[in-house]
């Protein structure tokens, strides 16, 4: 796993070992999941995970099969709730290929949550790495149609302590769910009521 700077503008590049999945899911199965679509039940065979602590920084990025995480009771998300999230989806085109809308603007949003809560910024390079290396080794699962496949991309403060403070250790992480449309059926039409408002009394004069 390397670690290089874009010259441009010195932000943070890591590069992703890729482990894929040793037992993903069998395709008989995976398909019967993407016809019966809900919302956030189903997930991917992938995760991408990138670790930070504050002596090495963001470090050790890799794509690997998706896995519960181990927690000590006394890890500090557990206690002091650090951990913010963001989603986004990709949708397949009728051409096979894959889009993402605006990846970059998940990742300043990320970014801006993560500085209130006193947590490391995520190098928007490395966030959107992350969200594109799972749907690039995770494709098979992007639903056609009106379904897209849902990114979830996470940080949790990961140290063991006790203690008023911000952690020292953190993981960043995205998993993904095939989701269908959030309306079923499509979207339905919604009724709305409306009132005229005056801005003034009603014996005011008009205006000359």
């Amino acid at each position: 796993m390397g670690i290089s700077f874009d010259k441009a503008d010195g932000s943070l590049w890591l590069d992703f070992a890729i482990k894929p999945c040793a037992n993903p899911l069998p395709e008989a199965e995976r398909a019967a999941k993407l016809a019966n679509l809900g919302f956030g039940r189903a997930f991917t065979d992938h995760m991408a995970i990138v670790r930070y602590d504050s002596a090495n920084g963001w470090s050790n990025a890799c794509v690997d099969a998706r896995a519960n995480f181990s927690l000590d009771p006394a890890t500090a998300v557990l206690h002091y709730a650090q951990e913010i999230f963001e989603g986004l989806k990709a949708y397949k085109r009728a051409d096979g290929g894959v889009n993402l809308f605006r990846p970059d603007a998940n990742a300043r949003r990320f970014r801006d949550s993560a500085d209130r809560m006193a947590m490391p910024a995520v190098p928007e390079a490395v966030f959107v790495e992350a969200v594109e290396q799972v749907v690039k080794i995770d494709r098979d699962w992007i639903p056609g149609g009106e379904g897209s496949l849902y990114l979830r991309p996470f940080m949790i403060a990961s140290e063991v302590f006790l203690g008023v403070k911000p952690s020292a250790e953190y993981i960043f992480a995205v998993i993904a769910s095939p989701v269908g449309s959030y309306f079923k059926g499509g979207p339905a039409p919604v009724s709305i009521g409306c009132r005229r408002i005056t801005r003034g009394p009603p014996s005011a004069a008009p205006a000359r």
